[in-house]
């Protein structure tokens, strides 16, 4: 601060400078079930592609999250008997891509403790033809699975009014 004669004056009576904070401490978490999709005896059989696009089309594209004009990345979770325990969102992307890692893919797969998954995405342009990206990722994926000891069952693709299925193509190899 300077003072009418224009010398610099120091001032020691500001307050000291404010004290660090100290780090969080570790947190528990808690995973919950966010939307109930009826009793769990009457858990939605997912034993062919047709199976994954009705439950996509019930449950997926019904969700406030979900939008028709942008890609939405999906695993839909399943118990050893084929039927769904649940699905997790991976990914909202662009028009035309969405970002899926396996670490993302999988996690919810992991903490419900699904014997195997099936991916799921759309195209906002209707054509379920799948992108030489979307070959790759599921590759990749499969190979994540088999480290983890999920198995990945198929990977669809949803367009308006039809769907691909990568397995069904023979594309998952």
């Amino acid at each position: 601060m300077k003072d009418d004669a224009g010398q610099l004056q120091l001032n020691f009576d500001a307050s000291p400078p404010k004290r660090l904070r100290k780090p969080k401490s570790p947190q528990e978490f808690k995973i919950i079930s966010i939307r109930d999709s009826g009793e769990p005896t009457k858990k939605w059989l997912c034993e062919t592609p047709d199976n994954a696009v009705e439950y996509w089309r019930q449950h997926v594209a019904t969700a406030p999250w979900y939008s028709p004009d942008r890609e939405c990345s999906v695993v839909i979770m399943l118990n050893s008997r084929n039927r769904i325990i649940g699905h997790h969102l991976i990914s909202i992307g662009l028009l035309d891509s969405a970002i899926v890692h396996p670490r993302e893919a999988f996690r919810a797969a992991i903490i419900a403790n699904a014997h195997s998954v099936v991916f799921g995405h759309n195209h906002p342009s209707g054509d379920p033809t799948p992108s030489h990206a979307d070959i790759t990722a599921t590759r990749e994926l499969v190979r994540a699975g088999e480290h983890l000891r999920i198995r990945v069952i198929d990977h669809i693709v949803v367009g308006s009014p039809n769907f691909s299925s990568l397995k069904q193509l023979g594309l998952m190899d």
